[in-house]
């Protein structure tokens, strides 16, 4: 899906890292969640609340998920899931375009 219909957007960004990685919130009619962001190169570490869909749009990037011990390398495009109330690191490479979805159950 390159485009989403008859949703929200929140006009405030959500900001990390000094403002190296930032999103927006977009919100469907349905209630549920999405945010659409850039990361800038850097080494990060996040936690979530609830099952998260990580589509990565454009970039390059390593992934070490929960309970992993190897990096899942993303170049270009790809995804990963990462459970709720866990962490997750990331290293990012290049500039990397990316879209979160927030699953909760």
């Amino acid at each position: 899906m390159s485009q989403f219909e008859n949703v929200t957007v929140v006009k405030k960004a959500n900001v990390y890292f000094d403002g190296k990685v930032t999103s927006r919130a977009v919100v469907f009619a349905d209630g549920t969640k999405k945010t659409l962001g850039i990361m800038l190169p850097g080494d990060y570490e996040f936690g979530t609340d609830c099952l998260e869909i990580m589509e990565i749009l454009a970039g390059d990037l390593k992934v070490l998920l929960p309970g992993e011990t190897e990096w899942l390398h993303i170049q270009g495009e790809g995804e990963f899931n990462v459970p709720a109330n866990t962490k997750f690191k990331l290293q990012v490479a290049e500039v990397t375009d990316y879209c979160c979805s927030y699953i909760y159950e």
